[in-house]
């Protein structure tokens, strides 16, 4: 099969052009360091839609909340819902709606800051939009990133998309109880993983019931 490929510099995409994604670095560096003046660790949480981001947090949330001064930043192109499950797990939480936006970017997230008071908090949850592509282009400024894959994406979502796993600090293959029924291989997928990025730290998890989710508070170090 022939393969068309682009040369350097072909494509043309008016959104992702250098100087746009330079000036996001550079707001996201800003970003860093209102947080660290702050002592304040921020994890971004990225993967598609219904992967888990949400539930995902909310565990993390009510399994943390005793050791941290939790808050949430949820990101959606137009509803509050993310957002309002979240805040059901006692997290104060700020919803970002980046309308026609495949992503938040570190402008937006600059913008919620203002809606919270970083002296009260000491651990900031961010749900990107869910997006396995544009997030990856856009660090926000977090400490971490988070990316939540699922069974129910397929065998091939690791391989055909690797590129946001590459600045990940950690994976949660979630629902692997929909594993056997789906046809898809964990291991399969955590090696795949692993050799798009060496020692990437991978948990097994399954968010409706919570398995899994101190495995990833310990790969993050929470």
């Amino acid at each position: 099969m022939k393969v068309v490929e682009s040369d350097e510099g072909e494509i043309l995409d008016i959104e992702l052009n250098e100087d746009f994604l330079r000036r996001n670095r550079e707001l996201a560096e800003e970003n860093r360091k209102l947080l660290d003046q702050h002592n304040v660790r921020a994890i971004d949480v990225m993967g598609s839609i219904g992967s888990g981001k949400t539930s995902l947090i909310m565990h993390l949330v009510t399994r943390l909340s005793g050791r941290h001064k939790i808050a949430a930043i949820a990101g959606d192109l137009t509803t509050t819902i993310d957002a309002e499950r979240i805040s059901s797990s006692g997290a104060n939480v700020i919803e970002v709606n980046t309308g026609r936006e495949c992503h938040l970017d570190a402008n937006l997230v600059r913008k919620a800051f203002s809606e919270l008071n970083l002296e009260e908090i000491d651990l900031l949850f961010i749900e990107n939009v869910g997006n396995l592509i544009c997030p990856a282009d856009f660090p926000l400024g977090a400490h971490q990133r988070v990316v939540v894959i699922s069974v129910t994406e397929g065998p091939y979502m690791v391989v055909k998309h690797p590129f946001i796993f590459i600045d990940a600090d950690a994976v949660a293959i979630n629902k692997i109880d929909l594993s056997q029924a789906m046809g898809v291989k964990v291991e399969q997928l955590e090696q795949q993983l692993l050799v798009i990025k060496p020692g990437l730290k991978v948990a097994k998890t399954n968010f409706m019931t919570g398995e899994g989710t101190e495995g990833l508070i310990e790969a993050l170090g929470l």
